[in-house]
């Protein structure tokens, strides 16, 4: 081995443990260290060598949390001893994962770091309730958002076709109230899914002035994820024709 090792920022997909990239399981097969996220599926260290070190470093809101820093002093120790060091990163590193800032910080202290892209959930989430982000005459862009805080421009983000928050489970109500009241449509319609493409995956259909209290009314927690835009109307088209489809089979 040689005496400086490598750094992969692998994204490990949004929830289901099949959507993570051959070249990130190529990865994780060859790993010596896994240092992961909480949302991680941990199906996919069954797929680690034995041997291999495993290093939490999940992000509770409200609790436990490693701080960056940390995270960032672990890479650099362990790919320093010749190790090949995963980062392991729920989604994709690159989409609210800060994976820039392990990146900038492996490359700046001469250490080998490359990206394997992971499948986002702010494109999965909607697909996985048969929402299409953008769709021809009806939506010509998307754009994805972080939910961390209130402090938004409404204004800009009316203007825009299909809007997806995520992280936006604490301030859910504040975000669609604060789009209302910069112009959206309080009849737009909405969507929010929680543990997208997982066993466990909820999700909900609303217009955007009621969305958060059907999310409250429904007992959805983080993490999740929100839609907004007439792609919306697919999703709820795409259940319908569905349960025909179900009925029609005799599967219902």
């Amino acid at each position: 081995m040689s005496n400086r090792g490598e750094v992969a920022l692998v994204g490990a997909g949004p929830g289901d443990a099949d959507l993570i990239t051959v070249k990130g399981l190529a990865q994780l097969q060859r790993a010596d260290v896994v240092v992961h996220d909480r949302l991680i599926n941990l199906q996919l260290l069954d797929q680690i060598p034995e041997g291999c070190e495993v290093i939490p470093v999940g992000k509770t809101p409200g609790g436990p949390a490693t701080s960056q820093d940390k995270i960032n002093q672990i890479l650099l120790e362990k790919a320093r001893l010749g190790k090949r060091v995963v980062r392991l990163k729920g989604g994709d590193p690159f989409v609210f994962g800060r994976g820039g800032e392990e990146l900038q910080i492996c490359l700046s202290e001469g250490i080998s770091c490359q990206v394997v892209p992971g499948v986002s959930s702010a494109i999965a989430a909607p697909a996985s309730i048969g929402i299409p982000v953008t769709h021809r005459e009806v939506a010509r862009s998307c754009t994805i958002i972080t939910g961390h805080s209130e402090d938004l421009d409404y204004g800009a983000l009316v203007r825009l076709d299909t809007l997806i928050v995520l992280m936006g489970y604490a301030h859910l109500s504040g975000i669609c109230h604060g789009l209302i009241e910069a112009g959206k449509r309080s009849d737009t319609a909405a969507a929010v899914v929680e543990q997208a493409t997982t066993t466990k995956q909820k999700s909900v259909f609303a217009d955007l002035e009621s969305i958060a209290d059907r999310v409250k009314a429904e007992s959805l927690t983080a993490p999740l994820v929100l839609i907004i835009g007439e792609v919306v109307k697919m999703g709820e088209l795409s259940v319908v024709l569905a349960e025909i489809g179900a009925h029609e089979s005799g599967e219902i």
